[in-house]
C-alpha cells in the first residue's frame, strides 16, 4: 500500500451507502491525462476546473462522459479509438446509473486547473460497493495503473481510506484527461467528489469523529442491554441487543468502515454480510418489536399477518440481493414497517403508554429514510450534509430511546409487581390475623377440652365400675349358657344328620321318579332349568370318555364358538354338543327335547303325539316327526337294552344323524346332477333354434 503524502490514515465517509442490500451506491468517474501539453479534444464531457483556493468540488454528470461496455473486453487503447471514442455520451444526457450490473463503464473526465501550482487533488468514490475499478492516471500508458475493488482485499486500494481514494496528478494551467473503469455486482450511481488534501484533513476528523461516536453509542447500548439481560434473564433486552448489532452490521458495510477495520482480507465475506445485513436487520426488528409491544397477547389476530409478512419481505430482500438486482430492496421496507408502525399505534391506543415512544423514535427514521429515497429517485433538493446523515442520527435517537422505552416498560411491569405483592402482602395479613384468631379459638377449645376430659374420666371411672359389676353377672349367667350350649350342640348335630339323610333320601326319590317313573314338566325344569344345563349334561355324557376328533383322530381340543362346543386344535374342526347325537338339527327348545325323549322311554314308546303336543305346547306334526326319530333309535337300541339303562342313553344314538347327513348330501348331488341337466337342455335348445 502506497503512503498517503502528509496524512496518517484518513477515510471519508460521504453518503450512507445502500440500505440493505443496495439502498443507494455512490461511484465515480475515470480520469485521464493527457501527455500532450496542448488541450485535449472537446468531448462530449464539460471540462472540471479546479483552482488553488479550492477544497472540494462535487463532480456533476455534466462533467463527465460514459461508455457501456456490455462484454467487459475493451481496453484503454481499445476506448481512445475513434470508433469507441465516438460512443462516449455525457452524463447529463443519460441516466446517472449503473443499469446492468456485470457490465462494464468507462469514465473519462476532463479537469483544467487554473493559476499556479495547483494543489494534491484527490477523487474520491462514494460507493465502496464497486466490484472492480481500474484507473488510469495516464491515458497513453498502463503506467501507474490502480486496480482495486471491493471484489479484491482492502490492501489493494493506494489509501486506507473506507472509499476509493484516487490520487490526480495535475500540473499548473494544463488540462489532464483522467480513464476510470468501473464494474458493480448490483446497480449504482455515477457520484463522487474532488478532494485536496487540506480537505481530507477536516472531513476525516469531522465523519470518522462523528461515526465513532456513532457506533460508541451502539456498542454502549449493546453492553448495557446485554449485561440487564444477564442480571434479570427478560428475553426483551437480549432481542433489542440482537436488533442493535444488526444496525451496526448493517452500517458497517454500507460505510465501508467494517471492511477497512473488521475483515479488510476476506472480500467475499464482505459481499455476504452487504447481501445479508439487510434481512437480518428486518428480521431482528420484527422480532425485537413484536415482544416489545406484546403484539401477540394484544393483537392476537393481526399478529400471525405481521410475522408472514415480514419472512415474506425478509426473503425477497434477499432473492432481490442475490438475482433480481432491481435497486428498488429499499420498497420491500415500506410493507413490513407500516405493519409494525400500525401495531404499535394500536398498542398506544389500548393504554400501553411505552409504544409512544416506540412511535417517535421510528418516526424519526422514516424521515431520515425519505430524504434516503428522495436522493435515489435523483431529487437533490434537500440534500445537504443534515439530511445524508440524519439517519445515522436517527438511528442513534431510535437506540437511545427504545432504549428508554424498553426500561420503562420493565419499571411498568415491576411496577405492576410491586403493586401485586403489596395486594398479597395485604391478604397475608389478613390472613394472619385470621390465623391469630383461630390460634385464639384453638386455646379456647384446648381449655374446653380439658374441661370435658375431666369430667369424662369422673364419668368413665363410674361408668366402668358398673360395667365391672355387669362383667360378674354376665359371666355367671356364660357359665349357665355354657351348659346350656352343650345340650344344644347334642340336639344340632342329632338334627343336622337327619337333615342330610332326608335331603339325600329326596334327591334319590327324584332320581329314581325320573329315571323310572313319570314326572310332570315343572319337576322335571328342576333338574334341567335352561339350553345351558342340558348342554352341559349332553356334552358330559358324550365326551365321558374323552375327546376324539372325528376328522384326524386329534384328542387336543379348545373351546369353539358354540356354547360348549370343542374345536380340534389340529384340524380346527367344530364339532357342538348336539352333533352326532339324538338332538342333532332339533327345532325346539332343547329341554322340551330332553322331556320328550324322558316321556316316550318312561312309556316304552306307547306315548301318542297329540299328548305329547299337548304336554310340551308343540305343534303335533313336530312331536309326531320327533317321536318317530326317539322310537327308531329305541328299536335300534332294543336288541342292547336292559332293564337298568337309563333314558339318557337314547341322546347319544347318532346313527339317525348321520343317516341325515347322507340323505343331505345325496339331495344336494341330485339337485347338482338336475341342474346340470336343465342347463345341457336348454344350450341345446339354443343351438336348435340358430
Amino acid at each position: 500500500m502506497r503512503p498517503f503524502p502528509t496524512l496518517p490514515t484518513v477515510s471519508v465517509c460521504a453518503v450512507p451507502g445502500r440500505f440493505g442490500a443496495g439502498l443507494i451506491s455512490l461511484l465515480l468517474a475515470l480520469l485521464f491525462w493527457s501527455a500532450a501539453p496542448a488541450a485535449p479534444a472537446a468531448g462530449p464531457e464539460q471540462p472540471l476546473t479546479v483552482r488553488a483556493d479550492m477544497e472540494e468540488l462535487f463532480i456533476e454528470p455534466r462533467n463527465y462522459s460514459v461508455l457501456e461496455d456490455p462484454s467487459g473486453k475493451l481496453t484503454l487503447q481499445d476506448v481512445q479509438q475513434p470508433a469507441h471514442a465516438g460512443r462516449f455520451v455525457a452524463g447529463s444526457t443519460i441516466s446517472s446509473n449503473m443499469q446492468h450490473p456485470g457490465a462494464a463503464y468507462w469514465l473519462r473526465l476532463v479537469v483544467q486547473p487554473k493559476g499556479p501550482q495547483p494543489q494534491h487533488w484527490y477523487l474520491e468514490l462514494y460507493d465502496s460497493h464497486l466490484s472492480d475499478v481500474l484507473f488510469y492516471p495516464n491515458p497513453q500508458t498502463t503506467r501507474g495503473l490502480v486496480h482495486t475493488g471491493a471484489d479484491r482485499p482492502f490492501g489493494s486500494r493506494p489509501y486506507g481510506y473506507k472509499n476509493f481514494l484516487l490520487r490526480l496528478p495535475l500540473q499548473a494551467d494544463q488540462s489532464a484527461v483522467f480513464y476510470l473503469r468501473l464494474e458493480a455486482n448490483s446497480k449504482t450511481s455515477f457520484l463522487c467528489r474532488l478532494r485536496t488534501e487540506q480537505g481530507l484533513v477536516e472531513r476525516f476528523q469531522q465523519e470518522y469523529g462523528l461515526l465513532g461516536g456513532f457506533y460508541g453509542i451502539l456498542l454502549i447500548m449493546v453492553v448495557y442491554n446485554l449485561c440487564l439481560f444477564f442480571f434479570t434473564h427478560e428475553q426483551t433486552y437480549l432481542r433489542y441487543v440482537l436488533y442493535v448489532l444488526s444496525c451496526s452490521l448493517v452500517f458497517l458495510s454500507e460505510d465501508g468502515l467494517g471492511f477497512q477495520y473488521l475483515w479488510p482480507d476476506y472480500p467475499w465475506f464482505n459481499q455476504l454480510v452487504i447481501i445479508s445485513s439487510a434481512p437480518l436487520l428486518l428480521l431482528t426488528f420484527s422480532y425485537y418489536a413484536r415482544q416489545f409491544l406484546d403484539a401477540p397477547q394484544r393483537l392476537p389476530r393481526y399478529d400471525p399477518w405481521v410475522r408472514n409478512v415480514v419472512l415474506f419481505s425478509a426473503a425477497a430482500l434477499l432473492i432481490d440481493a442475490l438475482w433480481w438486482q432491481s435497486d428498488l430492496s429499499f420498497w420491500l421496507y415500506l410493507l413490513p414497517y407500516g405493519m409494525l408502525f400500525y401495531a404499535a399505534l394500536r398498542v398506544w391506543q389500548q393504554g400501553f403508554r411505552p409504544a409512544r415512544f416506540f412511535v417517535f423514535s421510528h418516526t424519526l427514521v422514516v424521515v431520515s429514510v425519505g430524504f434516503l429515497i428522495l436522493r435515489k429517485l435523483g431529487i437533490d433538493t434537500f440534500t445537504n450534509t443534515f439530511t445524508v446523515y440524519s439517519m445515522n442520527a436517527a438511528f442513534v435517537m431510535e437506540v437511545v430511546v427504545l432504549s428508554y422505552a424498553l426500561g420503562e416498560k420493565i419499571k411498568g411491569i415491576q411496577d405492576a409487581t410491586l403493586k401485586a405483592q403489596e395486594r398479597l402482602v395485604k391478604q397475608l395479613r389478613k390472613k394472619h390475623q385470621v390465623q391469630e384468631q383461630l390460634v385464639e379459638q384453638l386455646r379456647q377449645n384446648d381449655e374446653l377440652k380439658d374441661q370435658l376430659n375431666t369430667e369424662l374420666e369422673g364419668l368413665v371411672a363410674q361408668r366402668t365400675e358398673e360395667l365391672r359389676r355387669q362383667g360378674e353377672t354376665i359371666a355367671a349367667q356364660n357359665r349357665e349358657l355354657l351348659q346350656a350350649n352343650g345340650l344344644l350342640a347334642l340336639q344340632s348335630a342329632a338334627i343336622e344328620k337327619l337333615n342330610t339323610d332326608l335331603q339325600q333320601d329326596l334327591q334319590r326319590a327324584q332320581t329314581a321318579r325320573v329315571l323310572s317313573q313319570e314326572v310332570d314338566f315343572g319337576e322335571f325344569s328342576q333338574i334341567y332349568p335352561d339350553k345351558e344345563a342340558c348342554l352341559t349334561y349332553l356334552a358330559d355324557l358324550k365326551w365321558a370318555r374323552g375327546y376324539t376328533c372325528r376328522k384326524c383322530g386329534h384328542d387336543n381340543y379348545c373351546e369353539g364358538r358354540e356354547p360348549l362346543s370343542r374345536r380340534c386344535t389340529r384340524c380346527r374342526y367344530v364339532e357342538s354338543a348336539t352333533a352326532y347325537t339324538l338332538l342333532q338339527k332339533c327345532k325346539f327348545s332343547i329341554v322340551k327335547a330332553f322331556y320328550a325323549v324322558f316321556l316316550l322311554h318312561t312309556h316304552k314308546g306307547s306315548y301318542s303325539a297329540q299328548e305329547l303336543s299337548r304336554v310340551l305346547d308343540l305343534r303335533r306334526a313336530t312331536c309326531w316327526s320327533f317321536s318317530q326319530k326317539v322310537l327308531e333309535a329305541m328299536r335300534r337300541q332294543a336288541a342292547e337294552a336292559s332293564e337298568e339303562d337309563s333314558w339318557t342313553r337314547l341322546l347319544l344314538d347318532d346313527t339317525g344323524a348321520e343317516a341325515e347327513e347322507v340323505e343331505g348330501e345325496e339331495a344336494v348331488m341330485e339337485s347338482a346332477a338336475g341342474r346340470k341337466v336343465e342347463a345341457g337342455s336348454g344350450k341345446a335348445k339354443n343351438l336348435e333354434k340358430k
